[in-house]
């Protein structure tokens, strides 16, 4: 009560939470009724908790090889962009070389300029390489996708770390390498958990990518994957709400829990 402004605020916060939270909670409850019920009265609540929905999605809808497609294409591009631009960011932040400026541009250009763009020479250079509907196509895709978030965030932490750090480890004759391994990237837990949680969300909730890249039912990720739940005079909606709860779910875990990873990188570090 002694600060009005401040109240305000969690007011604003709270009336903006409530109202962005509202169709999360009709497709939630709208998951656990028949679809019938949700054609007589869309948004009422369920008469008794109905979970044939999510069965009727994973079995009929395939759901579970659409959830399958889109946990191994989100893990191996993450994986793989950490893999390669770790040290690229490490290179970037920490060296002072000739046309450097140049190439951490060139990382940025990628947040200005949509991927979308080339995706005419992309499905020309996909179909030469037989690289159209397949897994390994998207996963390709996306890490190049995830490489200037990642390269910024990451060079920006590195650059932040002390250099006598490094001083020290070169002292103790450890090479390069040695010093990236393991004294300087372990500090960075918090940024990669910053760059993967950032990084997430587009790659998993991405339909332009595989719409156009795949062709079979076998290699679609979860967003083409629910829309072929719409049919052409309607859609069942119990088990396409069913099939967003699932898709959604993993996300919103994944975010919970990589938060707290963050605050204990935080923490760890200052203990340090």
């Amino acid at each position: 009560m002694k600060n009005p402004g401040r109240i305000g605020t969690y007011v604003v916060l709270a009336i903006a939470a409530a109202v962005s939270a509202v169709p999360n909670l009709l497709v939630l409850i709208g998951s656990l009724r028949p679809n019938a019920e949700i054609v007589a009265n869309p948004t009422g609540l369920p008469s008794s908790f109905f979970l044939g929905n999510y069965a009727r999605a994973w079995e009929e809808g395939s759901i579970g090889t659409y959830f399958l497609n889109s946990v191994l294409v989100t893990a191996i591009s993450l994986a793989l962009a950490l893999v390669l631009f770790l040290p690229a960011a490490y290179a970037l932040g920490r060296w002072r070389f000739p046309f450097a400026p140049v190439v951490q541009a060139v990382f940025l250009l990628g947040l200005m300029v949509p991927l979308k763009i080339g995706i005419l020479p992309l499905v020309q250079l996909y179909d030469g390489w037989g690289l159209i509907d397949s897994l390994g196509g998207l996963v390709l895709v996306y890490t190049a996708q995830a490489a200037p978030l990642m390269v910024l965030i990451l060079s920006t932490f590195y650059r932040q770390l002390p250099d006598t750090l490094e001083d020290a480890a070169m002292l103790d004759g450890a090479s390069h390498f040695r010093t990236f391994f393991s004294v300087m990237t372990p500090l960075m837990r918090p940024a990669v958990a910053a760059a993967v949680i950032l990084s997430v969300g587009p790659i998993w909730n991405d339909f332009f990518m595989p719409l156009v890249l795949t062709r079979s039912d076998a290699n679609f990720t979860i967003p083409v994957g629910i829309s072929s739940f719409f049919g052409e005079y309607g859609a069942d909606r119990g088990m396409l709400y069913a099939g967003i709860v699932i898709a959604v779910a993993p996300v919103v875990i994944f975010f919970v829990l990589a938060m707290r990873q963050i605050v204990s990188g935080l923490t760890a570090g200052i203990e340090k």
